[in-house]
């Protein structure tokens, strides 16, 4: 049974009225890997009568009371993604489709989607208690630049006049969210659960803490080394056992961000994923939802990611500890995908954030609760880092010898540094768990750009494709790697992309798919390119900021297209490299278009 979107849903269940009502701006699907569904779950797992709203109509206030008033508050998401990367390019062109909505048809969420839906909210039932939450409101707490506004923009609690956010995952928060509601405490006295921030008058409730007062919101839109600044504390305090209570100042108030939620433990992760969850979209939607068709018979095994690509912001949502399923909770999972409509016998991925990170955590748990590092693997891998893969091999052998299972696939990101420390690892992956093409990203090839990537050098993705091939061609398959590159990289300049193109071609590989560097909220690389500086280091560097530059960096990597050869040209004349037009193997262009 779904979680009821309409008073006829509720009615049914034999309820007057829900105790709380989630609005998110995907359309409802009822699958572990959308946020929205899965803390709808959890709630309706601790004994509250919860509903959705989905994709509501952001014109009027309509749509927002459907369900009438929740006796305790309204949780508000913009989605799975950010709503302005969902619906802009990185040439800030608008997006024609949106993954995440039925028929994958745009425009059912408004730009901004969390301030306006509560908005709408507080326009409806004045008064009423809010809880913010998802990608967007997480990754926005605090003063950032936004790339479409091209400007710091506040907080989006100030921004949104919100009540509560939730950052990161978010079921242990809104539980005790829900619990001191349900028990009577107002809203505007809850300032102290973990993985939440709030706005206050003062600098309080940190009476004998350790706080951070970073440098205010008005500070950082004006001062670019002060918007760094805050950027490299905020980071840094991202441990949740270490991490101290942080304030910034808005006008004549704060915002006050609390430690991280603790990791969940294997218990609870179980529990969660374990919840009964249909895996499909509510009945009431009559096309296919194109992001479901991408996860329907995919599994998630674990949370977090402890590479730190500083481009990323999964691990600033999902954190850098690793939390795990446990193996008989996996298989269970399996086994229910074999009652879905639509099975074939095909796992399309076993995985996570990263691939090959499950049950991998730090060996001593005293020196990862004192830890500041921002990635566990780079420059090299730590010491203290568990990298025996042996517990992923041992599931993997287990799911796909299931009976009606004809194949697991591993469709997430392969850490291929990690990968490298165990052969038998790339070993069972290349036999068992590759469908023609492995996805690897190594990013770029320039040793400075993957240094400010936080990445492994470009030798470490040659070494893992060698291993690759070899085990490909032992194995009597056919298979090949699909590399992944970014353009207009903080740090990355005309020459290096002529460098990255020279090793695509040295390597015979033909880009189908390129990825233009999007500035996305609160990363460390959009820190970079906001400033000019690296955050960490202070050092200046080099950012692609105008379109036809990011054109031309984005052209290189397919150099062998037609469509780009004036772009390409261009790009080796402004860069001096005349030298590559001509015929021949050291050559990137003809001469003349072909």
């Amino acid at each position: 049974m779904f979680l009821p979107i309409t008073m006829e849903e509720v009615r049914k269940r034999g309820w007057s009225e829900l105790d709380i009502i989630l609005i998110s701006g995907d359309a409802y699907i009822d699958h572990p890997s959308f946020g929205v569904p899965l803390i709808g779950r959890y709630l309706e797992s601790l004994g509250y009568r919860v509903g959705i709203i989905a994709q509501p109509d952001w014109r009027n206030t309509k749509d927002f009371m459907k369900l009438g008033r929740p006796r305790l508050f309204f949780g508000i998401s913009a989605g799975a993604m950010d709503s302005m990367l969902n619906h802009y390019t990185a040439h800030k062109k608008p997006r024609s489709d949106d993954a995440y909505s039925s028929g994958g048809r745009a425009g059912l969420r408004p730009d901004r989607a969390t301030i306006v839906y509560l908005n709408r909210v507080k326009e409806a039932y004045p008064g009423i208690p809010t809880v913010t939450g998802g990608i967007e409101a997480s990754l926005r707490r605090l003063a950032h630049y936004d790339y479409w506004d091209n400007k710091v923009r506040k907080s989006i609690l100030i921004d949104s006049k919100g009540d509560l956010l939730i950052f990161g995952m978010g079921e242990k928060p809104i539980e005790e969210a829900a619990r001191r509601l349900s028990n009577g405490e107002a809203l505007s006295n809850i300032k102290d659960i973990r993985g939440t921030a709030v706005i206050t008058s003062s600098v309080e409730g940190v009476e004998g803490k350790d706080y951070i007062l970073l440098p205010s919101c008005e500070d950082a839109a004006k001062d670019k080394m002060a918007y760094a600044s805050a950027s490299r504390i905020f980071h840094l305090e991202s441990n949740p056992f270490n991490a101290r209570v942080l304030f910034q100042k808005h006008g004549n108030r704060y915002v006050k961000i609390n430690p991280p939620s603790l990791p969940l433990t294997m218990e609870e992760m179980d529990k969660i994923y374990n919840l009964p969850f249909t895996k499909e979209p509510h009945p009431s939607y009559k096309e296919k939802i194109p992001a479901l068709e991408m996860v329907k018979f995919s599994v998630t095994i674990q949370r977090g990611c402890f590479g730190g690509c500083t481009f990323c912001s999964l691990t600033e949502h999902q954190g850098r500890i690793i939390q795990s399923r446990s193996e008989n909770s996996i298989l269970k999972e399996v086994e229910g995908l074999k009652k879905i409509k639509g099975w074939t016998g095909i796992i399309s991925d076993l995985g996570g954030p990263t691939a090959n990170m499950y049950r991998l955590r730090c060996k001593d748990r005293n020196v990862e609760s004192k830890c500041r590092k921002l990635s566990c693997v780079h420059p090299n891998i730590c010491k203290f880092m568990d990298t025996d893969h042996s517990s992923q091999i041992k599931l993997l052998r287990k799911a796909r010898g299931m009976e009606g299972v004809k194949k697991v696939f591993i469709a997430s990101g392969v850490r291929y540094d990690l990968a490298l420390g165990s052969p038998e690892y790339i070993r069972e992956l290349t036999a068992y768990h590759v469908g023609g093409h492995l996805k690897v990203a190594p990013e770029h090839t320039s040793k400075r750009v993957l240094e400010l990537m936080k990445k492994p050098e470009i030798e470490a993705f040659d070494k893992f494709k060698n291993n690759f091939d070899r085990f490909s061609k032992d194995c009597g398959k056919e298979q090949y790697i699909v590399p992944y590159f970014i353009s207009s990289h903080p740090g990355s300049d005309l020459k290096d992309m002529i460098d990255l193109a020279l090793y695509l071609k040295r390597n015979r590989f033909r880009l189908q798919q390129v990825q233009d560097f999007i500035p996305t909220p609160m990363t460390l690389a959009t820190a970079m390119y906001y400033t000019g500086y690296d955050p960490i280091t202070s050092k200046k560097i080099y950012c692609a900021k105008t379109v036809k530059e990011k054109r031309l960096q984005k052209a290189l990597m397919r150099y062998h297209d037609p469509v780009n050869y004036y772009l390409v040209k261009e790009a080796l004349i402004q860069a001096g490299r005349k030298d590559l037009i001509g015929y021949g193997k050291d050559k990137l262009i003809p001469p003349y278009k072909q």
